[in-house]
Order: structure tokens, then C-alpha cells, then sequence
């Protein structure tokens, strides 16, 4: 079958052909997998040019120029910060650009993204703060990567279950933390210095593609103690509301509004507190005079009646309304 190659792809290889720095060579290749026809008769092209594309996207990373000359840093904002981590096209930009407003570049060859991309995760009335990463891979040895896992509040451990070397990458990625003193889910980490335990929650994505509900099930009896487990599909939208509930669940965080006496409730901007918390937590967040102040409170909520008077050593619930008294 004829290749039938547009004028816009015969003049990017025009200009990888002549260009010599691995960056141009790099868009070049990009421009040419993106104005390449989509047929039958292009397909082997077409993984030519992600074959292509791959090695010198590895090549890049691996400059020593590059680890000793960039550090990244992602500030925390909202509820929490939780870092995307996972093998090379495993669908963590697509997920980003699903669940927030950022608008990372999503493409269908390894290392597309090369630098930190933070984006808000709206779920009910707070924010989460997602954070796009390179792929954890050995291609990719910038020590940022590893410090940003590290500063997070958990991760999500993405995986493609359209690979066919799934469990492989997933242990290549595990093991590549590891290097870094990194221990995700619930396993215990060793007993040694600097070794860090994450809250992870393992995300399974493209639940959509052929053979993967299988997939699915292997993981589950693989690592389903370690991780607790979310299908989605990033393309379609799949198990997207249910991931958004699992991640503020994972952080581990209640919501508490509160009233002053005699007004009416008005549920915004609610205060974000450690579960687990006090009402004299809840005090030193809204104002050190009510820190030292303090009386009582009155609080609404689940298992209470209206307007239940509580002491300062009260255990807070999420969606807690509670009515502050000096």
C-alpha cells in the first residue's frame, strides 16, 4: 500500500535529515509522527519513528549536563500533593489533563513529559494537587524526580494494562525506587536509614483496551495486598469520579465548616484538618484567640443531634458543622 506522505511530513524529514543538535532531531520527529497519514500502510513508519523518537528522548535524559544543571520544585497548594509516578506511556499526563486544568503534552511515545507539571483536582468543594512526572525508568536518572516523590503527600502508581511487559515495568519501576529509598503501599520499608514510606494508590489504566479486565485480575492477586487498587480508562473517562474519591480518601484529610453563633452555614471554603483531629485543632487553625479562649462548641454532624455541645478534646468527623464559643 502506497504511503501517500504529506507535504508537511516529506519537509520535517527535510529538516531532521539536515538539523544536528538531538533537540531540532527531536522536533523534527515529533512533526513527522504527527502529519505521518494513518493507515496500514504507514505502520511500520509510524513505530520507526516512535523506535527513533524513544532513544534520543533517553539520550536527553541521560546528559550529565542535564542532572547537574536543572532542579525542579513543585510547591504544595490545596488539600494535598500527590505525585504521579509509573513506567514510560502508562497514561499519567492523560489522566492529569483529564482531572484538572492543566494541559500536558500527551503523546504515544516514552518520555513525553520531562519536567514537573502541577494541576488542581477539584473533588466536591477542595482541591488536590496532581503532579505530572517523568517515568520512573532507569533512562530517566534525574535525582529531582526521586526528591519531588519524596516531598509528596502520595502517590498514584499508574500502570498500562495494555503492556504487554506490565508486571515487568511495574517491577522495574518499584525497583528503581527503591534505589531511592522509596518504599510505596503498605509493605514496610527496611529497617534503615533515609528509607521513605508513601501512601499509594495503584491505578490501573486503560481497563478499556482488549484482555484487560484479565490483566486486572492478575494484578490484583499480585499486589492487591500492597495497593489498594482503582480501574480507569483515561481515554474514556472510565472509574474518573471514583479515583477522584479514592485519592482524598488516601490523604487521609476530614473538611470541617464552621458557623458563628446565630448566622447561617454557608458550606464553603471549608477548614482542611488531619483525621483525626480536635476541636482544639480546629481552634488553633481559625484564630489563636480561640486557641487560648475557647469555652465550648456546638456541632453538627453524623451520629450527633443538633447543635451538640463538645468539649476541646472532641474528635472531629469530616463535614463536621461546628459553632465556636468564648
Amino acid at each position: 500500500m502506497p504511503a501517500n506522505l504529506t507535504p508537511q511530513y516529506l519537509e520535517a524529514e527535510r529538516r531532521f535529515k539536515s538539523v544536528k543538535t538531538t533537540e531540532d532531531k527531536v522536533e523534527a520527529l515529533e512533526e513527522m509522527l504527527a502529519t505521518i497519514p494513518r493507515h496500514k500502510g504507514t505502520e511500520k513508519m509510524q513505530a520507526d519513528l516512535k523506535r527513533r523518537l524513544s532513544k534520543l528522548r533517553a539520550e536527553q535524559a541521560r546528559r550529565p549536563a542535564s542532572r547537574a544543571g536543572i532542579m525542579h520544585r513543585v510547591e504544595k497548594e490545596g488539600t494535598g500533593q500527590v505525585a504521579l509516578v509509573g513506567p514510560p506511556n502508562s497514561g499519567k499526563s492523560l489522566l492529569v489533563r483529564r482531572l484538572t486544568h492543566a494541559a500536558p503534552e500527551v503523546a504515544d511515545y516514552p518520555f513525553t513529559t520531562r519536567v514537573p507539571l502541577p494541576g488542581m483536582m477539584p473533588f466536591e468543594d477542595v482541591q488536590v494537587q496532581l503532579v505530572d512526572l517523568p517515568p520512573v525508568h532507569p533512562d530517566f536518572p534525574e535525582s529531582w524526580l526521586y526528591q519531588i516523590i519524596r516531598n509528596a503527600d502520595a502517590t498514584l502508581l499508574v500502570v498500562d494494562l495494555s503492556d504487554p511487559d506490565l508486571l515487568e515495568d511495574l517491577e522495574t519501576t518499584l525497583g528503581q525506587l527503591a534505589n531511592a529509598k522509596v518504599q510505596l503501599g503498605q509493605d514496610d520499608p527496611p529497617n534503615a536509614p533515609g528509607w521513605l514510606r508513601k501512601r499509594t494508590l495503584l491505578v490501573a489504566n486503560k481497563i478499556d483496551a482488549s484482555g484487560a479486565q484479565e490483566d486486572f485480575e492478575i494484578l490484583s492477586e499480585l499486589y492487591g495486598a500492597r495497593f489498594p487498587m482503582v480501574r480507569v480508562s483515561a481515554e474514556t473517562g472510565d472509574g474518573l469520579e471514583q479515583l477522584r474519591q479514592a485519592v482524598f480518601e488516601m490523604l487521609e484529610v476530614i473538611r470541617v465548616y464552621t458557623k458563628a453563633p446565630g448566622k447561617k452555614l454557608e458550606r464553603t471554603a471549608p477548614y482542611v484538618l488531619r483525621r483525626g483531629s480536635r476541636l482544639i485543632d480546629l481552634a488553633a487553625h481559625v484564630h489563636q484567640d480561640f486557641l487560648i479562649h475557647l469555652k465550648y462548641a456546638r456541632v453538627w454532624g453524623h451520629g450527633k443531634f443538633e447543635g451538640q455541645m463538645v468539649n476541646r478534646d472532641h474528635l472531629l468527623e469530616d463535614k463536621d458543622v461546628v459553632e465556636l464559643h468564648r
